[in-house]
C-alpha cells in the first residue's frame, strides 16, 4: 500500500452500460478518440456536472446508441476504482435488459459500430479493464481496484 501525500486526487465518475439481449452484450467499437481506438468497449461516458451516475448513463445511452432507458431499468452491477497516472476513475457499470427505440450508432465519428457478442466468446480486442469488469460481473463480484 502506497502512503498518501495528502494531495487530493482528481476523480472522474464514468458510467458503462451492460445491455443484455438474448445472452449477448452490446459493445461499441472505439475510433478517432485517442484512447483505446480499434478496441471494443461498452456504451459509456463521463458524468457531467449536476448529473447522478444513473442520469449520465441514460444520457449516454441516447447520445451513443439512440435508445431511451428508464431509471428503474438500470440495475447497479459493479464498480471499479481505476487509477491512471494523472487521475482516478470511479467506473460504475449498470445492467439493463429493457430499452425503447432502435439501436443506432449516433456517433460514427467516434464509434466504428455497435454489435452484440456472446459472453464466452468476446472478441480479442476488448478494452482490458472492460473485459475484466464483464468477467467479474459474470462471476457475481461487485468491486475491483485496478491500476
Amino acid at each position: 500500500m502506497q502512503a498518501s501525500n495528502g494531495v487530493k486526487l482528481k476523480s472522474y465518475v464514468c458510467v458503462y452500460l451492460v445491455l443484455e439481449h438474448g445472452g449477448q452484450i452490446l459493445f461499441s467499437l472505439r475510433q478517432n478518440t485517442g484512447y483505446e481506438d480499434g478496441k471494443w468497449s461498452l456504451v459509456a461516458g463521463h458524468a457531467e456536472e449536476g448529473e447522478t451516475a444513473r442520469e449520465a448513463m441514460i444520457r449516454e445511452a441516447m447520445e451513443e446508441a439512440n435508445i431511451t432507458i428508464s431509471p428503474e431499468d438500470l440495475e447497479f452491477a459493479y464498480i471499479m476504482d481505476r487509477k491512471s497516472p494523472n487521475r482516478q476513475n470511479i467506473d460504475i457499470f449498470f445492467k439493463c435488459r429493457k430499452y425503447n427505440g432502435e439501436l443506432k450508432n449516433n456517433e460514427p465519428h467516434k464509434c466504428g459500430g455497435l454489435d452484440f457478442f456472446d459472453m464466452p466468446n468476446l472478441p480479442e480486442n476488448v478494452v482490458e479493464y472492460v473485459k475484466i469488469a464483464i468477467k467479474d460481473i459474470t462471476a457475481g463480484l461487485l468491486f475491483r481496484e485496478y491500476e
